[in-house]
């Protein structure tokens, strides 16, 4: 399949890199706001074309899908135009803010005839399908702890008084939109939706998130997440029960997986070694699902973005954390 992307970043060649190592798709054009640095980045990553015009590129009919790694904002728009051009979509997570915009993306999606995807690279990865086949090893879940602390790049900026994007609410950044949808995607994935949410966030000066707690309610166990972008954590992350306990390095990736026995009081090492570009393996469940026009995989991970658009959204919610729109 041939792709075009949307967004210029780390991220996009990061995805550019993974699809050609997979051997799952190639890039054929790329889009910028503005004819330098569109030309700039098609030459750096080997693209046959580039536009600074959104709409010609989605009318070239070279490109099977595109993949969407624009502030996060602006996915909801970018989705829908690909969508009315019939084009197929690969969107950097979090796909859309709330339910209302992920109710419009599954109803063009159908009308159209295409396929969406959520780039949540950690649910597709060997070691996560590990941890989800030695889920029942640990017995009735209690507890669980899952953290994604890292201090961000963009935080010295922040402080020096400018405002990247990751740390503005005009683009829909904060901790729990970059950050916390990725345990919470896992929760989810894992569990099912809670019976409630709370959240906890550290406010900044600009009332975005820079850190927070999410504590997840279930009948019989309690989820709580730790995300934070103004602070570096070393904890691993963690699923309690009553016979044992599985314990991963990172939520994403995970590179270390273990089980501790409470009963043998033996820990087994289940991890395996994984591509050190662990975007390869969304890329290929994209281009599976989409030639196979594999209608089940599709219904299942658009559920699967409703309910974290829904449970981060209430979050936010909860202390006014709403974004343009909204």
């Amino acid at each position: 399949m041939k792709f075009s992307t949307i967004g210029t970043s780390w991220i996009t060649e990061s995805f550019i890199a993974a699809a050609k190592q997979s051997g799952s798709a190639e890039l054929h054009a790329v889009y910028s706001r503005t004819e330098e640095s569109a030309k700039a980045f098609a030459e750096k990553n080997g693209a046959k074309q580039w536009f600074s015009n959104l709409e010609a590129m989605l009318q070239d009919e070279e490109s099977d899908f595109i993949y969407i790694a624009s502030p996060n904002r602006m996915h909801y728009e970018h989705m829908i135009m690909c969508m009315e051009n019939g084009k197929h979509v690969f969107c950097e997570k979090p796909m859309v803010l709330n339910e209302s915009q992920w109710n419009h993306v599954q109803e063009t999606a159908k009308e159209k005839g295409v396929f969406v995807f959520e780039g949540f690279r950690h649910l597709y990865s060997p070691n996560y399908k590990k941890l989800k086949d030695q889920l029942t090893q640990v017995g009735q879940v209690r507890s669980v702890m899952l953290q994604y602390v890292q201090y961000s790049s963009k935080y010295d900026a922040f402080k020096e008084g400018k405002a990247p994007n990751v740390f503005s609410k005009e683009f829909a950044g904060g901790a729990v939109m970059d950050l916390g949808v990725y345990p919470l995607s896992l929760a989810l994935d894992l569990f099912g939706e809670p019976n409630n949410i709370n959240y906890f966030p550290v406010l900044l000066s600009n009332g975005t998130d820079g850190s927070g707690t999410l504590v997840l309610t279930y009948n019989e166990f309690v989820v709580t997440i730790l995300c934070s972008k103004i602070a570096q954590g070393t904890a691993p992350s963690e699923i309690h029960g009553e016979d044992g306990a599985l314990r991963m390095d990172h939520v994403a990736p995970i590179e270390q997986l273990s089980f501790y026995d409470r009963k043998t009081k033996e820990t087994t090492e289940l991890a395996e070694k994984q591509e050190q570009l662990d975007m390869i393996y969304e890329a290929r469940a994209f281009v599976k699902m989409v030639k196979e026009q594999n209608l089940e995989d599709h219904a299942a991970g658009l559920e699967r973005s409703r309910q974290v658009a829904k449970w981060t959204s209430e979050a936010r919610k909860q202390h006014n954390i709403l974004f343009p729109g909204e």
